[in-house]
């Protein structure tokens, strides 16, 4: 090799290492950490398309980017023994985010008349990220459908319409209207930290936790008993609420948390 090329290639592999220790300085100092959000994929019109889309309310991902975050999207796709992996080696934090029912053959049950079409490539997607982020100790965080995936991989089950369990449908208005509605927490947990001893939260689910899983403690319920907010008691940040937090973007406490444990995550 030119002795100019040699200098020119050892110039670059410095440069290619400052970078490389720039990137871990200054997420140690506290730089954006990156956080995916799992997504939908249904059919969506928008102009003149009706197309196949990955999409997510840009609430999600706003609401990541005021806290702190940056947002990454992430579409089902087929799921094997690496690629989950591959995509939690990028992150410093994952959001389990809303969306249509679990299926219900997941959690041993036949379904309810009124329980969505199961979305079998989201599930088994989101199921591979949650596994895969537990086992390293990730920060996870679940919205919505994300609290009841949370306890149904590891164990719990669903009410599938809960209307059938407390008699009215208050927990769901319909025509897309987040429901205002007190939640009380549990003393001692980590919700409890970073919201305090109540809040009301904007809430739009049919079905919610049922039998809780081994090793999630409930950390919030509403006037109805039902459980609004699982998490995982120790150190690591895995937490999960029935409510949608990214709809009260003045209130971000929650993905302040998240973020903080993401940075902690990122220093680790």
């Amino acid at each position: 090799m030119h002795h100019n090329s040699r200098v020119k290639l050892a110039a670059f592999k410095a440069a290619v290492i400052d970078w490389g220790a720039s990137v871990v300085s200054n997420t140690s100092r506290g730089r954006r950490p990156v956080i995916g959000l799992t997504t939908y994929r249904e059919q969506v019109q928008t102009g003149i398309w009706d197309v196949p889309a990955s999409y997510l309310p840009a609430d999600y991902s706003d609401a990541i980017i005021m806290a702190g975050g940056n947002a990454v999207l992430l579409p089902p796709q087929p799921v094997d023994p690496e690629n989950a992996d591959r995509v939690l080696d990028g992150l410093h934090a994952l959001v389990i985010t809303g969306g249509y029912d679990v299926d219900p053959a997941t959690y041993g049950q036949h379904p309810h008349p009124v329980t969505d079409r199961p979305r079998a490539d989201r599930d088994a997607w989101e199921f591979a990220l949650l596994k895969g982020a537990l086992a390293r100790e990730l920060p996870v965080f679940g919205i919505c459908r994300g609290v009841q995936l949370l306890n149904v991989a590891l164990g719990g089950t669903l009410h599938q319409h809960l209307p059938d369990v407390i008699g009215h449908g208050g927990h769901c208005a319909g025509n897309a209207v987040f429901t205002p509605l007190p939640v009380r927490t549990v003393p001692g947990t980590r919700l409890a930290g970073l919201i305090g001893e109540s809040a009301d939260v904007p809430c739009y689910h049919h079905q919610a936790v049922g039998e809780v899983a081994a090793g999630l403690v409930v950390s919030a319920t509403d006037a109805d008993g039902v459980v609004e907010a699982l998490e995982l008691p120790g150190n690591g940040f895995v937490l999960a609420v029935q409510w949608h937090p990214e709809k009260s973007l003045d209130d971000l406490r929650l993905f302040a948390g998240l973020v903080a444990a993401a940075r902690a995550y990122a220093d680790r």
